[in-house]
Order: C-alpha cells, then sequence, then structure tokens
C-alpha cells in the first residue's frame, strides 16, 4: 500500500524522501516496482474494464447478475460475486427503471366539461381578444386514507 502511494506522487517528490517519510526502504521499493503483475491482478485489470463496458451498454440499469449473464454471452467466466465486488469497488449502481403508473382514467362514464376557452392544442397557441378575459386554473387533489 506505501509503496502504491510512493509511486503514484513520484511525479511531485523524490522516491527517497517519500520512503523515509513511510518509513520503508528504498530498495525494498524498487524491488516492488520490478516485480512482474500477477496473473490475477492482470485477469481483474481486464475484468473490470469488460463489467464497466457491460454496465455503460446497458445505460447503468443492469446489476451484476445481468452484467455476469452478458460476459458469459461473450465467453467469459465469472462469477457473479466477483462482478458485484468489481462494481462495489468502481461505484457502479444501477439505476432502477420508473414503473409505469396509470395516472389518468380516460374510460369512465363520467360527464367531460365542455370546452369554452377552444384552444388549438396542435398549433398550441392560446390568444384572447382582451386582458383578464379568459382564466385557467388546475385543481389537484391528494387522497388519504386514515384509520
Amino acid at each position: 500500500m506505501k509503496y502504491a502511494f510512493i509511486l503514484a506522487w513520484t511525479v511531485a517528490f523524490p522516491v527517497t524522501v517519500m520512503c523515509r517519510v513511510l518509513r520503508v526502504s528504498t530498495s525494498g521499493f524498487y524491488s516492488w516496482k520490478a516485480l512482474p503483475v500477477s496473473k490475477r491482478k492482470a485477469r481483474n485489470t481486464v475484468l473490470r474494464a469488460k463489467v464497466r463496458e457491460a454496465f455503460e451498454a446497458s445505460r447503468r440499469t443492469y446489476g451484476s447478475a445481468r452484467i455476469r449473464a452478458e460476459l458469459q454471452a461473450d465467453g467469459v467466466i465469472v462469477s457473479e460475486k466477483t462482478v458485484a465486488k468489481i462494481m462495489r469497488e468502481d461505484f457502479l449502481v444501477a439505476r432502477a427503471k420508473k414503473r409505469f403508473r396509470a395516472t389518468t382514467d380516460s374510460k369512465h362514464g363520467d360527464p367531460i366539461a365542455p370546452n369554452l376557452v377552444e384552444r388549438n392544442f396542435v398549433e398550441r397557441n392560446f390568444v384572447t381578444d382582451e386582458k383578464n378575459d379568459t382564466w385557467v386554473t388546475d385543481v389537484t387533489c391528494i387522497w388519504t386514507r386514515s384509520g
């Protein structure tokens, strides 16, 4: 962890100073830096990119199960837990789709109020002859159930 920090900040500070401050040896840092990348880390780096790509392709709506299914369809063998871990580490959170909710009941037998204004909805224009000639309002009701 300290070595990764030193590597990230080598542009701003000398390695010897950072090693002294973090109480690690410079030879230890350089030997860590020379180590080859492990197979697991290399696979996880590739897998992380594929998970992000599948997540973005789903317009940020797929969770770990669906992303795993997408990856398996592409021939990548991975568990759902691994995909979930990668998504958690990269802060990839699926958006829940809004459920359709009917707000208007058009199929009713109640009388409909006449259109006294005769506004043209196709051209979206609303012109009156005089000011304060026509007034429009909206009534919103909130029904609550008590008891």
